[in-house]
């Protein structure tokens, strides 16, 4: 038996005994707490045995559930298989044997995509839904299309002494140009702040011709007139025979005025301001050569925009954005868009822009002024006092004194036309929706929008704003697909494309 060391302490004579007694009593506290670390690592074990044992019966839990899921998904899979994709009640309307919501699917579809991508669309949708059943060919959507068109432009218009008509032309190939007139209330017109959207307006008339003179054009607004009453202003652009045609209508109302569309005085103002500036020539002429320059080299991501030589002032802020972005990029070669190019090649093909430096800054500022403009015109709209409120809008940072001018006559312009409104009365000054609508209608030919104009023009009308079931039900029982036909052959007699199907049959012929 083990001497206590106290006991064992007594047997030393000496000061060593001191000593010896408190490693005696170290060595027994080292081996109680050895001990009591043993039993907890002990215990420890024991622990981890049985977490191991619980963690094994959840893994197998947790195997066994995943095979449960898996046996339901399989199980789910195949009853979907078996079940049959029940579509909307849709009874027929017509005797092409589709209702007005799948019609309405269909045209809305071909608005956004096109008429062949509308018919592949909903073929691809059935399919991916396991549904059997017969889908729309495009030419029947645009049989759909021309009946809502027609009807859109043959709904009466109730008679108000506030309407406003815009009125424009749109041409492609060949002599024939389209009239499309719109209208809108002054009344119903989007609250200050808000640009008008295509559902705010309706289509007054379509009509293409050969030839618009002041005289006809005369002649439809006097029509128009009759049909519709004579509205308070008519807005145009600055062509000659839309503004003088419609003198006409002062004549039936003493209070009738023809308002100039803001943007295109804008860019005839710039125009005249810069377009004859031999630096300005000299630029477009080197922004011309540069895209062909480098529109197929390592540089080709900054192939300058292509111009638009029949609208280049109206459409100019895209090619001095474009120098802007170049001539920074010419004194940053740390740019992510330099990578890969060496400061000699940009300097070769681009580095030209840096001696118009001075005068982009001028041409920038007159662009900003008409953006700015614009801006405020499409959301404003025309009242007594927007020339003041234009004024502050755009004035007081200007610098330079080409920007000025130009500011200077766009008030000018602003305050002589509100002269003509009565007091709290606001009229729109832009026909930027209709020039967009001539968009929507270019977006559905797709590739064809240079061929000519052609039957598909009978769908203008349903283009400025989504189609619904209860118009579709209401413009079948109005417009039959003859009624199309007839539209067609009034207006647009032979057109351009049937005139290219005979010559290519008189080529066969001859070879």
């Amino acid at each position: 038996m083990d001497t206590s060391w106290s006991e064992q302490v007594k047997q030393f004579k000496s000061p060593w005994a001191v000593v010896a007694a408190f490693l005696l009593e170290s060595r027994e506290v080292k081996a109680a707490k050895c001990k009591r670390l043993r039993d907890e690592k002990n215990e420890l074990k024991k622990q981890i045995k049985k977490q191991s044992r619980q963690l094994r019966s959840q893994e197998q839990e947790i195997s066994r559930l995943k095979q449960q899921v898996r046996k339901l998904e399989m199980q789910q899979y195949a009853n979907s298989k078996s079940q049959v994709v029940t579509l909307p009640a849709d009874p027929p309307v017509g005797s092409h044997g589709y209702g007005p919501r799948m019609v309405t699917l269909a045209v809305n579809l071909a608005r956004a995509v096109g008429l062949r991508g509308a018919a592949r669309a909903i073929k691809t949708f059935f399919r991916w839904l396991g549904i059997q059943q017969k889908t729309p060919d495009w030419t029947a959507i645009r049989s759909w299309l021309g009946r809502l068109g027609i009807a859109a432009i043959n709904e009466p218009i109730e008679r108000a002494d506030d309407w406003i008509w815009m009125a424009d032309h749109s041409n492609q190939i060949g002599p024939e140009k389209v009239l499309v007139v719109l209208g809108i209330r002054a009344s119903q017109l989007p609250e200050p702040g808000t640009a008008l959207k295509h559902e705010d307006v309706r289509v007054v008339t379509v009509k293409p011709a050969v030839q618009w003179k002041r005289e006809d054009m005369a002649k439809v607004y006097d029509q128009l007139a009759e049909r519709f009453g004579t509205p308070r202003a008519v807005l145009v652009d600055g062509a000659v025979e839309l503004r003088e045609g419609a003198d006409c209508l002062k004549k039936r109302r003493s209070d009738t005025i023809v308002l100039r569309d803001f943007k295109h005085f804008a860019a005839n103002v710039l125009k005249s301001l810069v377009g004859g500036d031999e630096r300005f020539k000299e630029f477009t002429t080197q922004v011309g050569l540069a895209r062909s320059a480098i529109q197929q080299t390592e540089l080709a991501h900054l192939t300058p925009p292509s111009s638009k030589p029949k609208s280049r002032f109206m459409n100019l802020a895209a090619t001095l954005r474009w120098a802007g972005v170049v001539l920074w990029l010419l004194e940053h070669p740390e740019a992510k868009s330099r990578e890969g190019l060496t400061d000699e090649r940009l300097a070769e093909k681009l580095g030209w822009l840096r001696k118009f430096g001075k005068s982009l800054a001028v041409w920038q500022e007159c662009q900003h002024v008409i953006s700015l403009s614009v801006t405020f015109i499409n959301e404003q709209g025309l009242y007594r006092g927007a020339s003041v409120a234009l004024r502050s809008e755009i004035a007081p940072t200007l610098v330079h004194d080409t920007s000025k001018q130009l500011a200077e006559r766009l008030i000018k312009f602003v305050d002589e036309a509100e002269q003509q409104l009565n007091e709290g009365e606001r009229l729109p000054m832009s026909t930027e929706i209709l020039e967009s609508s001539f968009s929507l209608y270019k977006q559905l030919e797709r590739q064809h929008s240079k061929g000519g104009f052609t039957s598909l023009l009978s769908t203008f009308g349903a283009l400025l704003k989504p189609t619904t079931p209860e118009a579709v039900t209401n413009a079948f029982a109005a417009v039959s697909t003859q009624d199309v036909k007839q539209w067609v052959a009034a207006n647009l007699g032979t057109t351009l494309t049937s005139r290219r199907r005979a010559t290519v049959t008189v080529h066969r012929l001859v070879l």
